[in-house]
């Protein structure tokens, strides 16, 4: 059953659709994120009450507490929950493009492309954390080119684009794994730990260059975006009956949506499966039809914040990358999705 939906109107020119449901769907997984955003900042070898976190944020913490909030702690919390929100709301938009529950950036090879544009700055130049970003931003954007250019016959197709997604993975994988063979001992021990998905060199200047262009491609996708992909959600005849321009629609898309997993690499590694899971947690909470690209993103950013703190809890002493937790639990979950798709009739 399609959600109600209200319409509120601002003047005579602008109209606002709102669905109840996904809405608070979204409030609440913007407040359990904050939530375990504040958790996750008082919990450690130092830890702090919520209520002095809270007052630490707002400025009236003691000098210590100060130091361990905003120099130690909050820059990864928030590096956290803008990678999660990255890679949920791509995650989204990679989904409805293809419609196919599977379609991810893990799927597509985009976060193949990222990891190798990282290990080739890591092991072949030996660059800095800055050019690890930058280069891992670099081999995203190179993949996202090269899949484009591959997948584009008449149009850019959900089938086809991820054939060639799934084929350029296993191509990049396995250049990725040669350039570890001919790494030295300590180069393929950063290159690992950076390939599992890490937070813990998570600092300003990361989490500064992640908010300039989360500000930006967020309300490129929900305000310039987000008719037409919900148009094209409903197939490409539809969309071209509603006055959408599908080539160039998905174009636009697919650059984003390509950006975000390039930029959310960049700061944390290739993350596994929170692209994956979130949007469709979010699909399942709301039980509305279309991308449900806001609550993707708040789902995503609880997601990984909660699992960033479970992974430097779960074992005393010996914290755990991050991406180590979503791959277990992303894992689960996929073998859960397969096994639902397999039931219905669709694998």
């Amino acid at each position: 059953m399609t959600p109600p939906v209200r319409v509120i109107r601002v003047g005579g020119l602008l109209s606002l659709r709102l669905r109840p449901r996904p809405l608070l769907v979204g409030t609440g997984s913007a407040l359990l994120a904050l939530a375990m955003a504040v958790l996750s900042i008082g919990t450690g070898d130092f830890p702090i009450g919520p209520a002095d976190v809270l007052r630490t944020l707002a400025g009236g913490g003691s000098s210590a507490d100060t130091f361990i909030v905003d120099q130690i702690r909050l820059p990864r919390v928030l590096t956290a929950l803008l990678v999660g929100g990255a890679l949920a709301l791509a995650g989204a938009v990679f989904q409805s493009l293809v419609r196919n529950p599977l379609g991810s950036p893990d799927m597509l090879g985009f976060t193949q492309g990222a990891a190798a544009g990282a290990l080739v700055v890591i092991i072949v130049i030996g660059g800095g954390s800055a050019a690890v970003a930058g280069g891992a931003t670099v081999g995203g954007l190179a993949t996202g080119a090269l899949i484009h250019a591959l997948a584009w016959r008449k149009g850019l197709h959900g089938s086809r684009l991820i054939l060639v997604g799934v084929g350029v993975a296993a191509f990049l994988s396995g250049i990725n794994g040669y350039l570890l063979t001919r790494a030295r001992l300590q180069d393929a021990q950063s290159a690992v730990l950076w390939l599992t998905g890490s937070l813990d060199g998570a600092g300003w200047g990361v989490a500064a260059l992640l908010s300039a262009a989360m500000a930006v491609l967020v309300p490129v996708l929900l305000i310039g975006c987000g008719r037409g992909l919900r148009a094209l959600d409903m197939g490409e005849d539809a969309a071209t009956s509603l006055g959408v321009r599908v080539g160039r629609q998905r174009l636009a898309l697919l650059v984003s949506a390509v950006l975000l997993t390039s930029v959310a690499a960049a700061a944390a590694g290739p993350v596994s499966f929170v692209a994956l899971t979130a949007p469709q947690l979010a699909r399942r909470l709301t039980r509305a039809p279309g991308p449900n690209l806001l609550p993707s993103l708040c789902t995503g950013a609880a997601l990984l914040v909660g699992a960033d703190w479970l992974a430097q809890r779960l074992i005393a002493d010996n914290p755990l990358p991050v991406g180590v937790v979503t791959g277990v639990l992303g894992g689960g979950y996929l073998v859960g999705l397969l096994a639902a798709e397999r039931r219905a009739g669709r694998i």
